[in-house]
């Protein structure tokens, strides 16, 4: 089946030749085509152009169903990357979210057993039909609202048995969604309270135990580590990093969030495909990343709702860097997937250009997740992933309508959602 949008007033991220990842002053650039036309054959897009090249005759020849829709007035852009998730939790936090308006930060409401240890309990008493149930409305509403690829992560087991349900859970969700998804092993999210005062242990239980068990099924495609101040350090983070590589597991790096700790470095060291967070970044760390393969990946929605400092990101890009942005959608720090939201923050709090945050939340995203060869962009050979706006004036509109739903229609594999 044949899919062909026509009269598209701008076909927006378009690409001849693919990029990976764009980086420093590219970032503010965008391939860009204005009354363009789409097609896309069996889930994969096939051509786009100036519609004065279209050639009808040719596209409907054959015989073949074509769906043909007009986008006059309407934008048509790559559907998001979100590269940062931990969708697969069992019930809110909106207690911790009265005790934070209250004053209480994130390390006083971890150490009254909120946070990260609150969703473990809870995870630990789910049963895998009810994590697989909530999770999958979460991702029918971010798919709803742009999203056609996202990293989810486990963390909130912090054990053996809970850590392998959530990443089977995920496993199912790959297979019964038509979003991408990429599964992370992060069992060093937090120290459980049965392993306080005892972090080393709880370290050699990931390494001995998790990790094997995690790989013999094949239920991760990434390791991440919570390499923060509170929580895991640089020794810990490098222990356990080596052990995932050694089961074929990519890093990628909780890192910066609370204070400078040394994760960016270790990261970089390990060839992490991304470091996130990233609140507490200077020059040393900017200098770590030159070079380096690893993608800088800020979460605008925790710095949002958790009232945090915010990412140097004009710093990093002016530096030459690439930037990721995700939502890092969870139920304590940051209770939204909505990457046109994040695409907003992005332009109001770190003076993102639209052109960037175009960019950070599609190819780079894309990129800090293992997918930018296959979704990302428009270009030819591609996944047929993307949305269609409602009538808006161009790209500047939809990060300024921060509070508006402009999308009118999505598209996952070439099928309309």
């Amino acid at each position: 089946m044949k899919t062909l949008v026509i009269n598209i007033k701008q076909l927006v991220q378009v690409e001849k030749e693919p990029r990976t990842r764009v980086a420093g002053a590219d970032m503010a650039r965008l391939g860009m085509i204005d009354n363009a036309y789409l097609l896309v054959e069996d889930g994969y897009i096939q051509a786009f152009g100036k519609m004065s090249e279209l050639d009808q005759h040719a596209v409907y020849e054959g015989g073949d169903t074509i769906q043909e829709i007009d986008a006059t007035g309407r934008l048509v852009l790559p559907a998001f990357c979100d590269s940062h998730t931990h969708i697969v939790y069992a019930g809110s936090r909106e207690i911790e979210y009265i005790d934070k308006i209250k004053g209480l930060s994130y390390e006083e409401i971890a150490r009254r057993g909120g946070g990260i240890l609150n969703s473990a309990e809870r995870i630990r008493k789910a049963s895998e039909e009810e994590l697989y149930d909530s999770a999958f409305e979460r991702l029918q509403e971010i798919a709803m609202l742009g999203t056609g690829a996202v990293e989810i992560k486990s963390g909130y087991g912090l054990s053996t048995e809970s850590e392998l349900k959530m990443l089977r859970v995920i496993k199912r969700l790959k297979e019964d969604t038509p979003l991408t998804i990429k599964s992370t092993f992060l069992g060093a999210h937090a120290v459980p309270t049965e392993y306080k005062g005892r972090q080393t242990e709880y370290v050699d239980l990931i390494i001995n135990e998790m990790i094997p068990a995690v790989a013999s099924e094949e239920l991760a495609d990434y390791i991440d580590v919570f390499c923060d101040k509170g929580f895991f350090t640089v020794e810990d983070t490098d222990r356990m990093l080596n052990a995932g590589m050694k089961h074929g597991l990519r890093a990628k790096i909780h890192a910066n969030e609370l204070d400078y700790s040394g994760g960016i470095q270790v990261g970089v060291k390990y060839n992490a495909l991304s470091v996130d967070h990233l609140e507490y970044v200077g020059e040393k760390e900017i200098e770590a990343l030159k070079g380096s393969e690893t993608m800088p990946t800020v979460l605008p929605g925790a710095a949002f709702f958790l009232n945090m400092p915010y990412s140097p990101v004009r710093e990093m890009i002016n530096a030459g860097l690439p930037v990721a942005l995700a939502s890092d959608y969870n139920p304590g720090s940051s209770p939204s997937g909505n990457m046109k939201f994040v695409m907003s923050l992005g332009c109001v709090n770190y003076k993102m250009l639209p052109e960037e945050v175009i960019n950070a939340t599609t190819i780079n995203s894309a990129y800090a997740m293992g997918v930018e060869n296959e979704l990302g962009s428009i270009a030819v050979g591609k996944k047929a992933n993307f949305y269609i706006t409602t009538p808006v004036s161009g790209i500047e509109f939809l990060p300024y309508a921060y509070g508006s739903n402009l999308i009118e229609a999505v598209f996952l594999n070439g099928e309309q959602i």
